[in-house]
């Protein structure tokens, strides 16, 4: 390649001094530099490339499961000792042709996966082979290469099961068949129809087989297994007692029962799964149990032929734990009289992992309830609470009405602390955090908790000297505290102790356990533990769940514990529960510890002075759907004299701005509204009044409109139902 540049550079030399002499050694120059520049870009390139090859030979040698590396056009690159041993003479060749006799259409396998590998990074496949389901994966090495993982995870060896069986594809090839399915037909054929003469198979229906000495009646039973592979076991027809002793040998539960339903024959598997006893002549329906019509009726419509060919789930009444099993029912005719052979599955982790998710549906739905409630609600209190502010501020205390404004008041506020703790279990109740001192917390509730567990129950304080500081909402934090106590309490009808201790705690690793996880740092653990009848381990794991309890029909609505969980996740930490049945039960929660000591009283610097509210001096721009809120709120702004405009919806209030000459000091907007909602409308007229400052009222949580509020420069946010005076500070904080 440097031939063009030297014959360039001879023709400078033959035309030197001249303008084309200047021209050709310019030229030459220059291709000879970019020959010379690709030169050193490639051999760097393959240096590079060969270097990742190395540390990749490197890793992969290593590994048990045999491995390749190919470049892009799938040629091998390294294969390490197990691939070798595995798959022989494979060098110099391409992936494909090296595997290609273990599994069909490797071509095709192979390409699907690499163009999965180049767009996600990684891909993996179970591929079916003639020695069971082969585990195929490959991850991208760039630059330009291959990673490919064969993890042969098949099933047990054939040769082990003394029943006859053989494997078969999707396709109906027939990959491979032990000794004894050998034995019976007499050869080794390719394909089903080679060996069943009335396809297609039916689980457990009699099948006939065409083997060298004619054909064989047999039952057939078919499992499917990973990789796409469906296993046939033959249950010969003539004599099946004689022939049954080998049900043993199948890796799946099966039973024989009679047309009544009366268990005949179970295998080995069975009986563990079924937990059967020594003794035979039981009867299906008296082991199992679910169905939505009776087990005997189901038996019955398959034994005389009446559909009976979808799968049932049902639970097994004999073991001690739940078992839930997937039941196929095949049927069986031998001398005019039928029978039955049922395959099982053991369906227990289906069904709960089924019930987790019926279960987190139900809490989405549960709490999607609880903040539409919450919103509609809240906007009732705030009306309810802000009118009975203004009407209490034309009444003195000595006033007849005075005491009953003030049950109204007070009424109202507890209202809307019950809607508080309806979305605790939800996470989504508005929090007010601060850093606490959980000693003096406790402390403050001493008295409160004495006379909640009355005489009987004695309630024993442990503290941790050098305690850090959480932060948590107080008030829902002595509700959490509350709840525990109570049902430690209750748990304790003939009296005894509850300790409440708090300590520091330092995790130096992960803390996991009860499908939770909980990072390694500082911590500050509180411990309620009580003496009382304990909770059963099959019910321990469903105490957190909304509505469940174990206490009697009206002793307990099921809502305590699942509000204590919620408010102890949306603090940031974690609640266990420990009991055993009969001696007692320990909840334990951890929160996050901040270090550094609260500042001594006297050394607290006073909280700077508010200037008083402006009179006549503000314009708010109040923006409410509810016309009960927007009256008390507009009401309440002019009694501390504001001038107040109203709009009824977003649209309205950008109306009412399309005139620059007015002045608006703040917008006070609801932010979920029919059509436009409050922080869309707000940011649009920030373009034109980019001073104004925001006050968001809501009957939602915060934390669904944080997002949008954090796009809008000087706002703030008021959760409902709101107070005369929280309302009007709230103005006034923001034109201060």
């Amino acid at each position: 390649m440097l031939a063009p540049g030297a014959g360039l550079l001879g023709l400078a030399l033959f035309f030197a001094g001249g303008f084309a002499g200047r021209v050709f050694l310019v030229s030459g120059a220059t291709l000879i530099a970019l020959v010379l520049l690709i030169h050193l870009l490639v051999r760097r390139h393959k240096s590079q490339q060969l270097r990742i090859s190395t540390a990749i030979s490197a890793l992969i040698g290593r590994d048990a499961v045999p491995s390749f590396l190919t470049d892009e056009a799938g040629q091998i690159v390294y294969r390490n000792p197990a691939a070798a041993q595995k798959y022989p003479g494979s060098d110099g060749q391409t992936l494909s042709a090296a595997i290609g006799e273990h599994f069909a259409a490797p071509n095709h396998v192979l390409q699907r996966m690499r163009l999965r590998a180049d767009a996600q990074g990684a891909a993996a496949e179970d591929v079916a082979t003639a020695q069971g389901a082969l585990r195929l994966s490959v991850t991208r090495a760039d630059p330009g290469g291959y990673i490919w993982r064969l993890d042969d995870h098949g099933t047990a060896e054939l040769a082990e099961i003394a029943m006859p069986m053989m494997r078969l594809s999707k396709t109906g090839k027939i990959v491979d068949m032990n000794q004894a399915m050998e034995t019976l037909l007499g050869s080794r054929p390719k394909t089903l129809d080679r060996v069943v003469i009335d396809v297609p198979l039916v689980n457990g229906q009699l099948h006939h087989l065409d083997t060298t000495r004619g054909q064989f009646a047999a039952h057939l039973a078919i499992l499917e297994e990973p990789g796409g592979l469906t296993q046939v076991f033959a249950l010969p027809g003539e004599a099946p007692e004689r022939h049954l002793i080998h049900a043993d040998a199948v890796p799946a539960p099966i039973l024989k029962l009679s047309a009544s339903g009366r268990i005949l024959m179970a295998n080995r598997r069975a009986r563990l799964l079924l937990a059967l006893p020594d003794e035979a002549g039981l009867d299906f329906a008296s082991v199992v149990e679910g169905l939505g019509r009776p087990v005997e009726d189901w038996l019955r419509d398959v034994s005389e032929g009446r559909g009976g060919t979808q799968a049932e789930v049902v639970r097994a009444t004999m073991p001690q734990k739940d078992v839930y099993l997937q039941v196929a029912l095949g049927r069986m005719v031998e001398s005019g009289d039928a029978s039955l052979l049922a395959v099982l599955i053991d369906a227990t982790e289906l069904k709960t992992l089924e019930a987790q998710f019926v279960q987190s549906q139900k809490m989405q739905a549960v709490g999607q309830l609880a903040g539409g409630v919450a919103h509609d609600f809240n906007n009732l209190l705030t009306a309810i609470s802000g009118h009975c502010d203004l009407l209490l501020l034309r009444h003195a205390p000595g006033d007849p009405d005075y005491g009953d404004l003030v049950q109204i008041n007070q009424n109202a506020n507890r209202a809307a602390a019950l809607v508080g703790q309806l979305l605790a279990f939800s996470r989504k109740q508005n929090m007010q955090p601060e850093l606490i001192d959980l000693r003096d917390t406790l402390g403050d509730l001493t008295h409160l908790l004495n006379r909640l567990v009355g005489e009987k129950i004695h309630l024993d304080w442990m503290h941790d000297p050098e305690l850090p500081r959480v932060r948590a909402d107080k008030r829902q934090l002595e509700q959490v505290l509350m709840n525990l106590v109570v049902n430690a309490r209750d748990a304790m009808p003939e009296g005894g102790e509850i300790k409440i201790a708090t300590r520091a705690v330092r995790l130096k690793e992960p803390l996991c356990r009860d499908r939770a996880e909980v990072p390694k740092g500082d911590y500050v653990v509180v411990t309620v533990e009580d003496e009382g009848c304990g909770i059963p381990p099959d019910k321990l794991v469903k105490i957190f769940e909304p509505f469940y309890s174990t206490k009697r029909t009206g002793e307990g609505t099921g809502l305590g514990l699942s509000m204590a969980y919620g408010i102890v996740k949306q603090t940031g930490g974690y609640i266990f529960a420990d009991s055993v049945d009969g001696q007692g039960t320990v909840f334990s929660m951890y929160f996050p510890a901040h270090r550094g000591r609260p500042a001594s009283p006297g050394s607290a610097l006073p909280p700077p002075s508010r200037p008083a509210a402006r009179t006549g001096g503000g314009v708010v721009l109040l923006v409410e759907d509810e016309a009960p809120v927007r009256a008390f709120a507009s009401r309440a702004l002019r009694l501390r004299g504001y001038t107040v405009l109203e709009a009824d919806c977003a649209e309205d209030a950008l109306r009412t701005l399309e005139d620059l000459e007015l002045d608006v000091d703040v917008f006070v907007t609801d932010v979920v509204m029919p059509g436009m909602d409050g922080p869309t409308w707000v940011a649009q007229a920030l373009k034109q009044r980019p001073e104004v400052r925001v006050v968001f009222v809501s009957g939602y949580a915060e934390d669904s409109i944080a997002h949008n509020r954090s796009k809008i420069p000087n706002s703030v946010f008021l959760p409902k139902p709101f107070s005369l005076a929280q309302l009007t500070d709230t103005v006034q904080q923001q034109l201060v």
